[in-house]
């Protein structure tokens, strides 16, 4: 396997650039990824990309991740909040994880402060836009070096 990772985003993600731009910016999912193949390169990183709205297909992505990359950045969304199976399925594939969010969930709803993938993740990187995803990938190459 050579240097590989993969960028995981969850539900409403696909949206970005229209949806709360007062919340989550301008950018939008594709220029999210364009920034962050660009930097991989920099990197020495091949960066795969996968978007779900659903709960199972984030589950089976970050399974299959075990097979094909040596780390996985994560922004599962509002599933952050609420998915236990999520959380399970990062401990089994044993990759480093850096979780994203665009906003600082710590200065929103309460509800948002809790996070089951914090636990398992190797870091958490919140309120930067889609800088995160960069600074994320700085981190994740040094993990998986």
């Amino acid at each position: 396997m050579g240097k590989s990772v993969i960028i995981i985003n969850g539900p409403n993600l696909n949206l970005l650039g229209r949806r709360e731009p007062e919340i989550y910016g301008h950018t939008t999912l594709a220029d999210i990824e364009t920034l962050t193949r660009a930097h991989g390169e920099t990197l020495g990183l091949d960066v795969a990309f996968f978007q779900s709205n659903n709960e199972g297909d984030l589950v089976d992505a970050i399974q299959d991740a075990a097979e094909r990359h040596g780390g996985i950045i994560l922004n599962a969304a509002a599933y952050t909040h609420t998915s236990v199976a999520l959380a399970d399925a990062i401990k089994a594939t044993g990759l480093p994880v850096v979780e994203v969010h665009l906003s600082n969930i710590f200065s929103r709803e309460e509800f948002r402060h809790h996070s089951y993938i914090s636990a398992v993740a190797a870091g958490v990187i919140c309120g930067f836009g889609a800088k995160g995803y960069v600074l994320a990938l700085e981190a994740l190459a040094e993990l998986i070096d």
